[in-house]
């Protein structure tokens, strides 16, 4: 079974430029979450996950509209650079226990990853 829910770190969170490409997908205000991983800036205005090293990565986890959720998916996939192979879309689950979809960076030998100390990509914009 697919996951029904999806873990957002970055651009996709709140407030954040493509948090409108998620909203009128999401069922509710979703939660806090993080998931292993390490997360890295690109310097190019988004953030960039690898899941399953040391650390740990902070965001939150909304469940997708069971009726639209394919179309949720197929939307974002574009958003996100999967079918470019930017990003991958991933299950994951969260240190909350819920499985869920995920972006992890995929390969683009022209982009530099930078770490994100903490792990948490709004704090890095506010400090950084």
């Amino acid at each position: 079974m697919s996951p029904e829910h999806l873990f957002v770190y970055g651009t996709l969170r709140p407030g954040e430029v493509r948090w409108q490409f998620l909203e009128p997908y999401v069922v509710d205000e979703g939660a806090d979450d993080s998931v292993a991983g390490q997360l890295f800036d690109t310097g190019l205005g988004y953030p960039a996950a690898i899941f399953g090293n040391d650390g740990a990565i902070s965001g939150r986890v909304y469940a997708l509209r069971a009726e639209t959720i394919d179309e949720a998916l197929h939307e974002l996939d574009i958003v996100e650079g999967a079918v470019r192979g930017l990003y991958a879309r991933v299950p994951i689950t969260t240190a909350a226990g819920v499985t869920a979809w995920a972006y992890q960076f995929g390969t683009d030998p022209e982009i530099t990853l930078q770490p994100i100390a903490g792990g948490d990509w709004l704090t890095r914009l506010r400090t950084g």
